[in-house]
């Protein structure tokens, strides 16, 4: 029987193939031994308790759903400490990205009805879905050119790279946003929603204007 009293320092290794096996008592012993270690280290990057941990136990779900394709890993610790730094620092972009949506989105909206602010809510979610979808230099660039307001000189300063590269990748992305963003489009308005299609034109045609999709 694994001997799960053992120091993880002296036996991570036999651990992690047990949890490959699908041992939930190995898993178990490893969450145990790391889980405060490691809401420690998502917390210096989220700066929130609660969000802190809810990364952290994201991140050991996904080491348990991916278990049996885990390559060899040198060290468990580092390996876990690898998975929570990228989570913590994915959920920072997405916040920060929001934000920026936000912002964009309800500068003018302030007197929506109820009905018309599900709407834009609804724009809003699919908007940051689609941005977090793209290529991480086209959306580098798009976010810098549309939610910054910098110009392309300024983004090919930025990202070390000529103006017409930069042209490049947004036009890239206005290129897949279209596709993603599709049922916010007149075509889309008309054929996918039953409200009036004026007031999703109203509400949506400045926003897709203002980044450059309609």
């Amino acid at each position: 029987m694994m001997k799960l009293e053992l120091a993880p320092d002296n036996d991570l290794e036999f651990i992690l193939k047990e949890i490959q096996k699908g041992n939930e008592r190995a898993f178990d012993f490893l969450f145990n031994q790391y889980y405060a270690s490691l809401s420690r280290f998502s917390f210096s990057f989220v700066k929130d308790q609660d969000k802190a941990e809810s990364l952290v136990q994201d991140v050991f779900i996904k080491l348990w759903e991916k278990r049996e394709t885990i390559g060899p890993v040198g060290n468990l610790f580092s390996y876990l400490m690898g998975m929570v730094r990228n989570q913590s620092i994915d959920y920072l972009r997405k916040e920060k990205l929001n934000a920026k949506i936000y912002t964009h989105i309800h500068s003018e909206e302030s007197g929506n009805t109820t009905e018309e602010q599900v709407l834009v809510n609804d724009f809003e979610e699919k908007l940051l879905k689609s941005i977090l979808k793209l290529p991480e230099r086209c959306r580098i660039a798009f976010e810098l050119s549309r939610f910054d307001g910098l110009s392309n000189k300024e983004i090919a300063l930025y990202m070390q790279i000529s103006v017409k590269g930069v042209e490049a990748l947004i036009g890239r992305s206005l290129k897949l946003l279209r596709i993603e963003l599709l049922e916010f489009l007149p075509s889309g308005i008309q054929k996918n929603h039953k409200q009036g299609s004026s007031i999703l034109l109203m509400l949506f045609e400045k926003h897709l204007k203002s980044i450059g999709i309609y």
